[in-house]
């Protein structure tokens, strides 16, 4: 038997939207040869889906409601302890009661570390601002330095070390997203959202054309 492993469902979860099935999900297997780490496993389980006529409020409006239904079902309330670092110290507590708190990638970015980049992302002005910024903080990043990944790295250390309790992290530089739509009202950005739990991305969803 040929058997294939597959990266992603996407395709064929946007060709059953296009005829005619406005709300699609899938849950499955992935297989992505991008390394290893302790967050990042080549194998690794989705829940992925589509709605057509929605736009990525209504996507973080139904993960909200989603995950805090699911906690309050299984445990009889919305807080719970988890051991995240092993069970010989004490558990952390995560509050998943809803609404779940929403930033701003930029505009919290600036603000946490007193940061006021340039309006243009994608200029080179902005990559050498950037560049100061990480060796100002001590934030790593190795080569090649673009400006995406720098401000992904910045991004790590400041504003998803916040997260414990459930965080949107939003409206992400185009730069940064190109398969997202460009927001409506706010130039160079996106309509985009990353949800992280307990300093860790679980979601990652956007509007689309």
């Amino acid at each position: 038997m040929k058997l294939y492993m597959r990266i992603a469902p996407e395709l064929y979860l946007k060709e059953l939207v296009v005829g005619g099935l406005d709300r699609v999900y899938e849950i499955g297997k992935q297989f992505r040869n991008e390394g290893i780490d302790l967050t990042h496993n080549p194998e690794f389980t989705t829940c992925e889906f589509y709605m057509a006529f929605a736009d990525y409020y209504d996507s973080m409006e139904l993960t909200d409601n989603m995950l805090s239904g699911m906690v309050k079902e299984l445990t009889g309330g919305y807080k719970i302890k988890y051991h995240a670092n092993r069970l010989d110290n004490d558990p952390i507590e995560i509050d998943f009661a809803s609404p779940f708190r929403r930033i701003y990638t930029i505009e919290e970015l600036e603000k946490m570390a007193n940061l006021s980049m340039p309006k243009d992302l994608a200029s080179d002005e902005t990559n050498i601002y950037l560049v100061d910024a990480c060796k100002k903080f001590d934030v790593k990043c190795p080569p090649p330095q673009r400006t995406t990944r720098l401000l992904d790295k910045l991004v790590g250390h400041f504003l998803e070390e916040t997260c414990v309790n459930p965080t949107f992290i939003i409206n992400h530089p185009e730069i940064m997203s190109p398969l997202a739509k460009w927001h409506r009202s706010k130039p160079g950005l996106t309509e985009r959202f990353e949800l992280f739990i307990n300093k860790h991305e679980l979601c990652n969803a956007y509007t689309v054309e």
